[in-house]
């Protein structure tokens, strides 16, 4: 910070397949100040810090309460959420980037359609007939409300997903958001009639067995959502479901099935 100015250093990329570059702003500071107020007002003043005019940098945000997920980026080196970092808690300059496990549409803006992909195929969803009245839903006891509201707590913001060193092109690992939804979903009481179409998802390529329990995704989630405890539940309830199609009907397991045993087995 210099006097009343704060230096921004932004990573831009006009399209996914421009090399990136960056340029610096310095911006007055005011009281209250988080990033996306500085990335609003260089979209106000699109000047850089040596006088060129260059274009507004793309970002994503809507709710600016962190509660939609849409902000997240990389604030010097660390995965967070843009709207309730504040620039007088951050170390100065402040560097902006993109999240990076994701494809870059442009600057800060990435394309994260990978989990809403991988939310389709776990079933996120209570499947329900809407041509005609099916009367009142399942009774849910206070107990199972209590244990279920924490986990739908989810933004979809990919934190977890951006600091997880099991998410790569190679495992393919849907991380530890798409696991906690298997959870959700598979003790509501109406979301229990898919548990099995979930549980052989998880028994799939990128499934709960590339989880190498890190551990970093509950620590970066910005809800504290207990992730970790998610997945252990997954877990379990994965292995059962293997054990039980082996015994009940070995000759039907599937390939991806199989190598979730032999990664067991070797202690993968």
């Amino acid at each position: 910070m210099d006097g009343n100015n704060i230096r921004f250093i932004i990573k831009r990329q006009p399209t996914p397949q421009s090399t990136p570059h960056w340029e610096e702003f310095d911006l007055q500071w005011r009281h209250g100040m988080n990033v996306i107020i500085a990335l609003r007002d260089i979209a106000e003043n699109p000047v850089d810090r040596f006088g060129k005019v260059t274009t507004p940098v793309a970002y994503d945000s809507n709710c600016l309460e962190e509660i939609c997920g849409s902000c997240a980026i990389r604030i010097n080196g660390r995965a967070a959420m843009a709207c309730s970092a504040l620039v007088d808690k951050l170390e100065h300059p402040i560097r902006l980037e993109p999240l990076s496990r994701f494809p870059v549409v442009r600057d800060l803006v990435v394309d994260r359609g990978v989990l809403f992909e991988n939310l389709k195929l776990i079933k996120a969803w209570v499947p329900l007939d809407g041509t005609y009245d099916l009367g009142a839903g399942p009774r849910i006891d206070p107990g199972t409300q209590e244990q279920m509201y924490p986990l739908s707590r989810c933004i979809s913001c990919c934190l977890c997903l951006e600091v997880c060193p099991q998410v790569t092109e190679s495992t393919r690992f849907v991380g530890a958001a798409i696991i906690n939804q298997v959870r959700l979903f598979n003790e509501h009481p109406a979301g229990k009639t898919l548990k099995d179409e979930r549980l052989h998802a998880m028994m799939g390529d990128g499934g709960i067995h590339e989880c190498a329990y890190a551990q970093n995704c509950v620590q970066i989630c910005p809800k504290n959502i207990p992730l970790t405890t998610s997945i252990s539940i997954v877990y379990g309830q994965t292995m059962k479901k293997v054990l039980k199609d082996l015994v009940q009907s070995p000759e039907t397991v599937t390939e991806g099935e199989v190598g979730h045993r032999r990664g067991v087995k070797n202690g993968s």
